[in-house]
């Protein structure tokens, strides 16, 4: 029974890292908008996440976003949704819908589209 439970603890660790590989690759990738959003973004996220001085993560600040991520989707959208800090709740935008908030949420977070490497 002792190896049956080593061979699902390895299998088990496999996957978590494998899963860890997927997430980092994701992350790296830029994330677009639609217009819809790019819009929304123009005209709440833009004036905190585009100023260095109100202490928001800057929108494609990988470093700055990369200990935000490490916390997790629920710890963000529990920060997004009911405000952290000096981020008001729903970052200001009523109308938009969970799914829109973390899509806005994975555009500042990943690198700029235009990036070069």
């Amino acid at each position: 029974m002792t190896r049956a439970w080593k061979a699902v603890a390895t299998a088990a660790l496999l996957g978590l890292a494998l899963m860890a590989c997927d997430q980092k690759k994701q992350a790296s990738e830029p994330v677009t908008l639609d217009t819809r959003l790019g819009e929304i973004y123009s005209h709440t996220c833009q004036t905190c996440h585009e100023n260095a001085e109100t202490g928001a993560p800057l929108a494609h600040d990988e470093a700055a976003w990369k200990p935000r991520l490490a916390q997790g989707d629920e710890v963000l959208h529990d920060h997004i949704v009911n405000g952290y800090k000096g981020m008001p709740p729903l970052g200001q935008c009523i109308e938009c819908s969970e799914d829109d908030l973390m899509t806005l949420m994975r555009f500042m977070s990943s690198p700029a589209a235009n990036k070069k490497n």
